[in-house]
C-alpha cells in the first residue's frame, strides 16, 4: 500500500456573489467540505489542485479564475484517517486555492468520494464544514475574492 503524502490542497470553489460549493464525504456522511486532496509524488501544489477539482467535480479549474491564495495550515490528521499515512505521521500541511466560477454550476461527483453537493452563501458554508481549516478559508473568501 502506498501511503499518502502529508501535503495537501484545499480548493474553495465559489461564485462572484460568494456562493460556495460544498461536497458531502462518502466515507463520513454529514461531513461537508470543499475540494481537498493529497499531493502525488512529483506533483506541484497547483497540479494537485487542478487534478482534485477535476476528480471531485468534473470541472476544469484552468478554464476559470483559479488562484493560489498563498495560505497554508498545519493540522493534526484525524485518527480515523491516520492509517492512510506512513508510520508516525500525525500532521498534514494544507495549501489553499480559490476557484471562481461565473455562477453555481452542476458538478459530477466521484461516487467513491462524495455523496452530494450543495451551493450555499459563504457564511452558511463556513458554518456547515467540519474542518477548522475549511472554516478559516471560507471566512477569508470576501477578502480573497476581491483580489480576483
Amino acid at each position: 500500500m502506498a501511503y499518502k503524502t502529508p501535503v495537501s490542497v484545499l480548493v474553495v470553489i465559489y461564485t462572484p456573489d460568494l456562493q460556495v460549493l460544498l461536497l458531502e464525504r462518502a466515507d463520513h456522511s454529514g461531513y461537508w467540505q470543499s475540494v481537498t486532496g493529497s499531493c502525488d509524488p512529483g506533483e506541484s501544489l497547483r497540479q494537485t489542485a487542478v487534478r482534485e477539482v477535476a476528480e471531485e467535480t468534473g470541472l476544469d479549474a484552468e478554464s476559470f479564475k483559479f488562484r493560489d491564495w498563498k495560505m497554508h495550515n498545519v493540522f493534526e490528521i484525524y485518527a480515523e484517517w491516520r492509517h492512510r499515512y506512513g508510520p508516525g505521521v500525525t500532521h498534514n500541511t494544507e495549501h489553499v486555492f480559490g476557484l471562481c466560477l461565473p455562477e453555481p454550476l452542476p458538478v459530477t461527483l466521484a461516487p467513491r468520494e462524495h455523496l452530494d453537493f450543495v451551493w450555499l452563501p459563504w457564511q452558511e458554508a463556513a458554518a456547515k464544514v467540519f474542518s477548522w481549516t475549511n472554516v478559516a478559508a471560507i471566512e477569508r473568501l470576501p477578502d480573497m475574492a476581491g483580489k480576483d
